[in-house]
């Protein structure tokens, strides 16, 4: 069997937004790749065995000493080297050159014109000028500029304020870009990242679904064996690839556990029985535990604490239902990357705690069942196309992201079964209508969020002081960063209307227009 991830590029990352793109637009173009450290150690650099590695950008400045990390080991790895942004001012620096702190900082659209032919962008432009320069549509967000080439580097690209913005040593294989290709606004990045992977690297491009899928298979037998499984099954695209992919793999081996939290979208319970236990033949045992999770979170508020507390009582529920199972060894979650980046992200050990995820939190110490966790590096878009080849209907693989700690962290501040019940009716409304009006595609995540303050509003001729709903709408590509949903205002009146007349217990409805950063796209 092809080893999938014997070419694979390592991308060092400095703590840019961007990484995570970087890493998802070289998985699309089918070879493999993970997300390191920037000060991952010359000993795990070289026992991971890059074909090629790219340097991200980063917040920081290369004229900070304090803030600077040494990149030397990354050049005697004697492979190509990609440094972006504020990597190529580390490479820069390091290999001799001169960075300092520009006059005229380059944040937005740029053109970037080709100063002389080089592997990285021969034949890459979008457009041509008078003199038959090719130039580049492209993304900068800088402050610093290269203002001296290292010996052995040439200048293949510049633009109006940055004198400097592609350099080349293509003796040694490195090359760098003060701008970001791997932003959509950039609109040739794909075609120059498949240049350095595929040409310059010589990567292959076995990273594909099917044989991510085959690989992945083959890894859960050979870690699975002949014991049997216990899936947290919720119903949304995480866990249902996740029950999907384990029963491909080992078959009636897998038991999954649905647990009625009452926390759960409209018909949730139904929807799960009907799709897994019925259509895909994959076991499912519905466990009943409203009661046990509405009397856990009584006047509890934190959402820190909320989080925690539905994490410890599903694995609790989890434990006890295994108990009464034969060879039950293992527990399945359908963690993905995005989760363990923003929960104090293992992948890269930098990022600030933000808030825990069910899925990575709230384990305890003591649990009894081993941890599987087989989709844990993997993007969203990859488990939905896993999802679609294994043949889930595209009604659950097209769902929006739901939190594992479901409307326990939609409903701020204390919880308990009537604001549960109301949630779910209001969040059903936004989403059938949605749906009805062709919008639920076009954004990638909504629901509705009950907030802790109460309004006036009037209906018919009485007055009543009754609970507040906010929709919110995102649009975005990796869900680590994401733009409010611009929905049409004569959309946003119907659903709001409706909400009020139909749902009792509301009477104001507000849209959330923040945008991720500074807001998370849930609201605890």
């Amino acid at each position: 069997m092809t080893d999938i991830q014997a070419d694979k590029v390592l991308i060092l990352d400095f703590g840019s937004q961007y990484t995570q793109l970087i890493a998802r637009c070289i998985r699309e173009l089918g070879t493999y790749c993970e997300i390191h450290p920037c000060d991952t150690s010359a000993e795990m650099i070289k026992a991971f065995q890059p074909k090629g590695i790219v340097l991200s950008g980063g917040p920081e400045s290369v004229t900070a000493n304090d803030s600077f990390y040494e990149v030397e080991p990354v050049f005697d790895q004697g492979v190509p080297v990609l440094g972006i942004c504020y990597g190529m001012h580390a490479m820069a620096k390091q290999m001799g050159g001169e960075v300092k702190v520009s006059g005229l900082r380059e944040f937005g659209y740029a053109q970037v014109r080709m100063e002389s032919d080089s592997e990285l962008l021969d034949g890459i432009s979008d457009s041509r000028m008078q003199n038959g320069a090719c130039v580049l549509d492209v993304w900068m967000s800088h402050g610093d500029q290269v203002v001296r080439l290292p010996d052995g580097f040439r200048v293949i690209g510049s633009t109006s304020s940055s004198p400097i913005a592609a350099i080349a040593n293509e003796q040694k294989r490195l090359f760098g870009l003060q701008f970001h290709p791997e932003v959509t606004h950039t609109k040739q990045g794909r075609s120059i990242l498949k240049r350095f992977v595929h040409s310059i690297c010589g990567c292959d491009t076995s990273w594909t679904t099917t044989n991510v899928i085959r690989e992945y298979s083959e890894r859960i037998k050979l870690q699975v064996g002949s014991d049997k499984v216990l899936l947290a099954l919720s119903g949304g695209v995480d866990s249902s690839v996740v029950a999907a992919l384990l029963h491909e793999a080992v078959g009636d081996q897998l038991t999954c556990i649905f647990v009625d939290t009452g926390l759960m979208r409209l018909n949730e319970g139904d929807i799960i029985m009907q799709t897994f236990d019925r259509h895909l033949g994959v076991k499912v045992i519905r466990v009943n535990a409203e009661q046990q999770f509405f009397s856990a979170l009584k006047g509890v508020q934190d959402p820190e604490k909320k989080r925690i507390m539905i994490g410890n009582l599903f694995i609790k529920t989890f434990e006890r239902e295994a108990a009464k199972l034969r060879d039950v060894k293992w527990l399945a979650q359908g963690t993905i990357y995005p989760d363990v980046i923003e929960s104090a992200g293992a992948a890269t050990g930098k990022a600030h705690l933000i808030k825990s995820h069910h899925n990575v939190a709230g384990l305890p110490k003591n649990m009894t069942l081993k941890l599987i966790e087989p989709l844990k590096e993997l993007f969203k878009d990859e488990v939905r196309r896993i999802g679609l080849e294994l043949g889930l209907p595209s009604e659950i693989v097209s769902r929006h992201p739901f939190p594992g700690p479901g409307l326990g962290v939609r409903i701020l501040g204390s919880v308990n079964k009537k604001l549960a019940d109301l949630l779910r009716h209001a969040d059903d409304i936004f989403i059938s209508e949605l749906k009805q009006n062709s919008l639920y595609d076009q954004v990638s995540q909504a629901f509705a969020v009950l907030l802790p303050v109460k309004s006036v509003g009037v209906m018919g001729d009485g007055r009543r002081y009754e609970n507040v709903i906010a929709l919110r709408a995102v649009e975005t590509t990796d869900f680590m960063t994401a733009s409010w949903a611009r929905l049409p205002y004569e959309f946003l009146d119907h659903v709001s209307r409706r909400i009020i007349n139909e749902v009792s217990g509301i009477s104001r409805v507000t849209y959330d227009i923040s945008g991720k950063p500074p807001a998370t796209i849930e609201w605890e």
